[in-house]
């Protein structure tokens, strides 16, 4: 069997504002870091720990882009689906470098908005933009004509 299976699924909270880029060719890549953070309690001592892991973000696809810059603002909770991807770049020195990200590509990928509006406001330093009746956006990338009601 030669299947192989590279797909992340994380729920955390944005570490920075969306950083959106221009390539030349005119496409366009958001960054930003997404942080996990799992709590136990210690057998031991009692005591409450955590740990706090830092992912890189890299979108892709072009209708995540546009709901990451319009609605994404640091502290949001996000559910996000993705595929590792390691990167080798050298440095200034010409020393070999490897960053790996979690990458929604252009047809691929979800993005689903988890926090209310109201949170999402108040994290907006309290500009009303967004329409507080509407419900949470989630969008995946795909076409909405592929979707039908065939129950299976």
């Amino acid at each position: 069997m030669a299947y192989s299976i590279n797909k992340v699924i994380l729920i955390g909270n944005v570490g920075n504002d969306p950083e959106i880029k221009s390539f030349q060719s005119g496409d366009r890549v958001v960054n930003f870091s997404l942080a996990t953070t799992e709590n136990w309690k210690d057998k031991q001592t009692g005591e409450q720990k955590s740990i706090t892991e830092w992912h890189k973000i890299s979108i892709f696809n072009t209708g995540l882009i546009s709901i990451a810059e319009k609605l994404i603002k640091k502290g949001m909770k996000i559910y996000i689906e993705g595929q590792l991807q390691t990167r080798k770049w050298q440095d200034a020195s010409g020393t070999d470098k490897y960053s790996t990200e979690i990458v929604l590509k252009q047809y691929r990928g979800e993005l689903v908005l988890l926090d209310k509006l109201e949170q999402r406001n108040t994290l907006n330093n309290g500009n009303q933009t967004l329409d507080s009746d509407k419900p949470i956006e989630s969008f995946t990338g795909k076409s909405p004509e592929l979707d039908d009601d065939i129950p299976f």
